[in-house]
C-alpha cells in the first residue's frame, strides 16, 4: 500500500508541477497577445489547464502526501526537520497557485497590468521550489 501511494504522490507531484510551470508560460504569450481571436483562445487554455489540471493534480498531490504522513506516524513528521521545510514549500505552492489563479482573472476581466518579462520570472518560482524539495526528499538532512 505504501508504495503504491508514494507513486501516486509522485505522480500527482508531475502533473502538478507541470501545471504550475506552464501556466505562466501561457500568460507570458496572452500578455503580448493583442488580437481578440488569440486572446480568447489563451482564456481558455489558461482556464483548462488551471481548472481541469492544475487544481486536481494540488489536492491529489496534498492527500497522498497526507496519506504518506499517516502511514510513516506523525512522529515522523516531528522528527524530521527536512519534511516541515518541504510542508512550508509545499504551503507556498498553493498559495503561488491561487496568486496565479488571481492573475488569470485579471486576464480575464482585462485589467492584466504586468507585461511578459514579469510573467518570465513569476515563471521561475516553481523551479526554485522543485529543486529544493527533490534535494530535501532525496538527502533528507537533520538540520
Amino acid at each position: 500500500m505504501y508504495l503504491l501511494l508514494k507513486s501516486l504522490h509522485l505522480i500527482f507531484v508531475v502533473t502538478w508541477f507541470a501545471g504550475l510551470f506552464y501556466l505562466p508560460r501561457l500568460y507570458v504569450y496572452h500578455s503580448s497577445s493583442f488580437d481578440e481571436t488569440s486572446i480568447q483562445r489563451f482564456e481558455l487554455m489558461e482556464r483548462k489547464l488551471y481548472r481541469g489540471i492544475m487544481w486536481p493534480s494540488m489536492l491529489l498531490t496534498l492527500g497522498t502526501g497526507i496519506g504518506l504522513i499517516i502511514i510513516n506516524g506523525t512522529s515522523w513528521l516531528s522528527q524530521s526537520p527536512w519534511l516541515q521545510i518541504k510542508i512550508l514549500i509545499v504551503i507556498s505552492l498553493c498559495v503561488y497557485q491561487l496568486y496565479l489563479g488571481r492573475l488569470r482573472k485579471e486576464f480575464v476581466l482585462r485589467t492584466n497590468k504586468h507585461g511578459h518579462i514579469f510573467y518570465r520570472w513569476l515563471n521561475e518560482v516553481p523551479v526554485i521550489a522543485l529543486i529544493a524539495i527533490i534535494f530535501l526528499a532525496v538527502f533528507k538532512p537533520s538540520l
